[in-house]
């Protein structure tokens, strides 16, 4: 595994980073390396904007989408 040295954190982010970590019952260093892991294994935009491309290819040609306020408007109707 790699060693990183981050400078110059403002304080206010070290606070913060500090009060997450006591929250999830890590230190201060493991609560680090999940933003960073998690960072890291973001989607780009790029693969988002390909996923839903992706998706919107299943929909057969023709078939128009329903509008999700008008679905949601429904259910709560109910």
């Amino acid at each position: 595994m790699a060693n990183l040295t981050i400078r110059n954190v403002e304080d206010s982010v070290v606070e913060r980073l500090k009060d997450k970590a006591a929250q999830s019952g890590r230190s201060l260093e493991a609560e680090v390396r999940e933003v960073l892991k998690q960072a890291a294994h973001r989607r780009t935009r790029e693969e988002m904007l390909a996923a839903a491309d992706r998706i919107a290819a299943m929909t057969p040609k023709g078939v128009t989408q329903t509008d999700s306020a008008i679905l949601l408007r429904e259910d709560r109707d109910r």
